[in-house]
């Protein structure tokens, strides 16, 4: 029992540092900039539920999805970089993204799944995070990992839908500043993953 326990918060806080809810929230907001309540409130919904249908599916079935499609984590990497920095730069410009330039539902699905869903909630760190864990997995282990990831989920989906009381808390300007050191944060991540995608690509 304190094998599974230990494995539990081995997971936890795997995922954790890399999806971070807390430091999720001023980039959510950056992209719903100019939304309604329940428009973010529906774009956090539909961008939790995506990103856990995808990583639960890559869990169970990751490795023959990446040989079913020829599809390779270095590949993986890079694309997830690029589709990372590019939303990392328009927030440190203080653009809105074009991405989310829009009003009908069409686009707040769209935000929701990319670049929400994708790659920032269920991007090639929390993908590759959740194969590594199922490495010689058991399904009970399995099962830990999918209730684990559910439960960041869960938190994830809360901090969004708090947005605005926690901008109310904290203030506009410190959540600006927040906001443009997590764009030139994102930008540095989807760097990393482009050279990182790179490197193994070349190894």
């Amino acid at each position: 029992m304190s094998d599974l326990l230990t494995y539990s918060l081995t997971v936890f806080m795997g995922f954790f540092a890399i999806m971070n809810p807390i430091a999720n929230t001023p980039i959510f907001m950056g992209l719903v900039e100019g939304e309604d309540k329940t428009s973010k409130k529906k774009i956090a919904k539909m961008a939790s539920i995506t990103a856990f249908i995808i990583v639960v599916a890559f869990t169970i079935l990751g490795k023959y999805i990446f040989e079913l499609f020829g599809i390779t984590i270095p590949a993986f990497k890079i694309t997830g970089g690029l589709l990372i920095f590019y939303v990392g730069f328009e927030m440190l410009m203080s653009k809105k993204s074009k991405i989310h330039d829009s009003q009908d539902h069409e686009d707040e699905s769209s935000i929701a799944i990319s670049p929400l869903a994708i790659p920032i909630l269920a991007g090639p760190g929390t993908i590759v995070t959740a194969m590594n864990f199922t490495t010689n997995a058991t399904y009970t282990h399995i099962g830990i990992i999918i209730l684990v990831f559910g439960i960041m989920i869960a938190l994830t989906y809360i901090t969004f839908v708090l947005s605005d009381w926690i901008v109310k808390k904290v203030g506009k300007n410190l959540i600006a500043v927040i906001g443009k050191l997590m764009g030139l944060i994102l930008a540095i991540i989807g760097t990393g993953m482009i050279t990182e995608g790179i490197n193994l690509t070349f190894k």
